[in-house]
Parts: structure tokens; C-alpha cells; sequence
């Protein structure tokens, strides 16, 4: 290592992504609380630009991530990893533009891969819960391996599925916000 130069350990990488899965868990939950409410969406409305911008970040930052477990951590990805990556990356792309171009409504652009994403990482996580059950999995990179298990619940399963959560949860909001305006707000909302 060059001196001066800064490289993350597996574990500080774990912990740090731990910590970002349970912030995305928390931006779910407030967004799903906020659109409970008639008040609660009308704050969401303002803020439309921001939760696509904010799913963005999201799945870019996994995306990172799940590239430097992999590539740099050395974790080799499972069968069921794989799905939730093909979920996961072209979000990267869908949401980037769709940011960029204020897009209306990206939620079926976006959906298909989020909600996807979220079943199989639902799926994986209790498969690591639950190991006893088996799997399919190949025995070279089983799917009940837990390569991270920070705070005694989060391994990267949860950590996708909290990625997910959220990213749905955000575009959802984005789009409800779009549709409880009506065509005169949606002009003045552009920027």
C-alpha cells in the first residue's frame, strides 16, 4: 500500500454498508409513514426531485458496493446474488436518466426491477435464516453463506433487500406525488 493512500478492510466495508442498509430501512419507513397521511403527501410532493435523486444514490451506492464485495473483498457471488444484481444494476442507468430528465413517472421503468429485486432478497435472506431448508444453490457458492453478519441480522441479503425497500418505496412517493397534482402544479414543479 502506497503511503497516505486509505483502504477499507472487509470489515469496515461490512460495517459501513451495515450502517447504510439500516439508513435506507429508516428513509423506507419515513416514506411509507409520510404517504400514510393526506399532509404527509402533500410534503412528498415537494420533495418529488429529491426521493428520484435519492433512489439513485441508492442503488448507485449498492451497486458500488456489491462491486467491491466481490471484486475487492473477494466474496464470490451466489446463484440467487446474481438475480438480485441483475435487478439491482440497471436501476443504475433507468433511475440516472430518469433523473436527468425529470422524468414524469419512472415507476414502470423501475418497479419491474425494484419489486423483483426485493422478493428474491426476501427469499435469499431467509434462506440464510433458515439454512436447514436447502437450496439449489451451488455448493461452490452456496446461497446460505453469510459473508457479513453485522449487528447479529444484517448480511448482504438484508442489506440488498433494505436497498430495494427502499428504492421502491422512493419512486412510489415520486409518482403518488406526481399524481396527486393536478396538470397546472405538475408545470410549475418542473425545474
Amino acid at each position: 500500500m502506497a503511503v497516505g493512500s486509505v483502504a477499507l478492510s472487509v470489515e469496515q466495508m461490512s460495517l459501513f454498508t451495515a450502517l447504510l442498509a439500516l439508513v435506507a430501512m429508516a428513509v423506507t419507513i419515513g416514506v411509507v409513514a409520510l404517504g400514510a397521511t393526506s399532509a404527509g403527501r402533500r410534503r412528498l410532493r415537494g420533495l418529488r426531485t429529491d426521493t428520484l435523486r435519492l433512489a439513485f444514490s441508492v442503488v448507485a451506492v449498492s451497486t458500488a458496493a456489491s462491486l467491491w464485495f466481490s471484486e475487492v473483498g473477494g466474496f464470490v457471488p451466489c446463484e440467487l446474488c446474481w438475480y438480485q444484481r441483475i435487478a439491482m444494476y440497471p436501476l443504475v442507468v433507468i433511475l440516472g436518466v430518469a433523473t436527468w430528465r425529470s422524468d414524469p413517472d419512472p415507476r414502470w421503468r423501475v418497479l419491474p426491477f425494484s419489486v423483483t429485486g426485493l422478493l428474491v432478497s426476501a427469499y435469499h435472506y431467509q434462506l440464510q435464516l433458515f439454512p436447514e431448508q436447502g437450496s439449489s444453490c451451488d455448493v461452490a457458492a452456496p446461497c446460505t453463506r453469510q459473508w457479513v453478519d453485522q449487528f447479529g441480522f444484517v448480511s448482504i441479503p438484508f442489506m440488498a433487500f433494505c436497498g430495494f425497500a427502499a428504492v421502491t418505496a422512493l419512486v412510489l412517493a415520486a409518482g403518488a406525488a406526481d399524481r396527486d397534482m393536478t396538470p397546472s402544479t405538475r408545470e410549475d414543479a418542473r425545474p
